[in-house]
This record gives C-alpha cells, sequence and structure tokens, in this order.
C-alpha cells in the first residue's frame, strides 16, 4: 500500500493506494482500496461496530425514530451484527440508562453469527412455518420493530439482483405482519429499480406511513434504499 505524495510544499493525499498482488484480481483490490479508505469502515473500527452498514440503521433511526427504550426488536438476517449493536443502545437492552425502559434485541440468521452484547441471537431461518411463533416466544410477546438489511447473493445481473432482494424483502414483510404489534415498524433494504410497485402498495395498505431513504452512510454508487413502515394497522392485508 502506498500513500501519494502530491506537492513540493509537504503536503500529501492521505488516500491509500492498494497495489495489484499476484493472484488477487483487480476487482478485488478496487474493493480493498475502496474498504480501506471508506470513512465509515475507519468510523466502525474506532466505535467497535462490526460493520459500516451500523452507520445505515442509526441515520435511519435519528430521522424516524423508531428505536426507542423498551422496544422489542428483530433484525432478520442480522450477521454480522452491526445493526444489532445499535438496536442494543437505542432501546436501552443492557439497562444502562436506569431513568429509560428496558428493551429486547433479537437477531436471527441462517448462519451461526457471534454472541452480541446485549442481544439474544439465534440460528434460525425466518421463512421456516414456526419461525414467527419462536420469534414471538423468545421476546415475549409481539415485536415493536422487524428490520432487515439483507441482501440475496449477487448474480452479477442487475435486474437479477433487484428481482431477488425485492423478493426477500416481500417475503421479511410478511413475516413483520405476523410478529408486529399494532403501531410497529417495519425497515427493510431494497434495491431501485422499478418491481417494487406491488412491495410499496402493500406495505401502505398495512402502515400509515412509508417512506423510502437513502442514508448517507449508503455508497452513492449503490441502487440500494431502505423502506421505512411504520404504524402498522394491525389488520393484515397480504401480497397478491
Amino acid at each position: 500500500m502506498t500513500e501519494k505524495n502530491t506537492s513540493g510544499r509537504g503536503q500529501r493525499d492521505l488516500r491509500v493506494r492498494v497495489k495489484t498482488a499476484k493472484g488477487r484480481k483487480l476487482s478485488s483490490t478496487l474493493w480493498l482500496e475502496r474498504q480501506l479508505n471508506d470513512p465509515y469502515v475507519q468510523r466502525a473500527k474506532r466505535e467497535g461496530y462490526r460493520g459500516r452498514a451500523a452507520f445505515k440503521i442509526r441515520e435511519l433511526d435519528d430521522k424516524f425514530g423508531f428505536l426507542k427504550p423498551g422496544c422489542r426488536v428483530v433484525d432478520l438476517g442480522c450477521a454480522p451484527g452491526g445493526w444489532c449493536q445499535v438496536a442494543v443502545e437505542r432501546v436501552n437492552a443492557l439497562g444502562q440508562r436506569t431513568d429509560k425502559k428496558v428493551g429486547t434485541v433479537l437477531g436471527v440468521d441462517l448462519q451461526e453469527v457471534d454472541a452480541i452484547s446485549g442481544a439474544e441471537v439465534h440460528q434460525l431461518d425466518f421463512l421456516a412455518d414456526d419461525a414467527d411463533e419462536l420469534v414471538k416466544g423468545w421476546l415475549g410477546g409481539p415485536a415493536d420493530v422487524v428490520m432487515s438489511d439483507m441482501a440475496a447473493a449477487s448474480s452479477g445481473h442487475k435486474n437479477t439482483d433487484h428481482l431477488r432482494i425485492i423478493m426477500l424483502c416481500e417475503a421479511a414483510a410478511q413475516f413483520a405482519f405476523d410478529v408486529l404489534e399494532e403501531g410497529g415498524t417495519f425497515v427493510a433494504k431494497v434495491l431501485a429499480g422499478g418491481a417494487e410497485n406491488e412491495l410499496q402498495s402493500i406495505l401502505k395498505k398495512n402502515f400509515t406511513k412509508v417512506a423510502n431513504v437513502k442514508p448517507p452512510a449508503s455508497r452513492s454508487d449503490s441502487s440500494e434504499k431502505f423502506v421505512v413502515a411504520m404504524g402498522f394497522r394491525g389488520k393484515r392485508a397480504d401480497f397478491g
């Protein structure tokens, strides 16, 4: 890695340049260079988060305020755990603010996830028939917030990837309808691309407010955005 020296006045461009190593693809080199120069990646390391995605949910909650002390939160596809970490702080799951209610954070994922302080983590397929009842049992009741930063594995084909993540988001929404308390909130990642109209329509039937947001922590060259649906009506309307 090198830092580019730029002027005779002793000033330097502090951007880290990554040399292409033997056996490493150019795409991998460019990804590594982007990671090393990403201010959110650096902040995540400094602040003890498991990934830069933690700042996305922080910024969304700063804007909409759905992670309140005392809330019961479910994080679908929680690996590596950054969203759970933020939720633990915001809902007071560790009880560190003695003047506030103590919340509950439950993370579920297909893969095993390292323990997260203040959160309960289970290896679970949320699409399983009994997943909603298991989750409500672990929570001790319905959820106030269901959130998802899940993304389907990339195929390299933009339209295919868009359709896959919309289907995943629709499945997460269906799960949310089964476990949310009336008045609850659903937050999920989607990819802009034109196939999300049905998702938007059904969310508007089930929630009093639906917003689509690209938080500052979301990379500008990414097509991802987040849907924030608040005020669950409790009377479920399903997808066609």
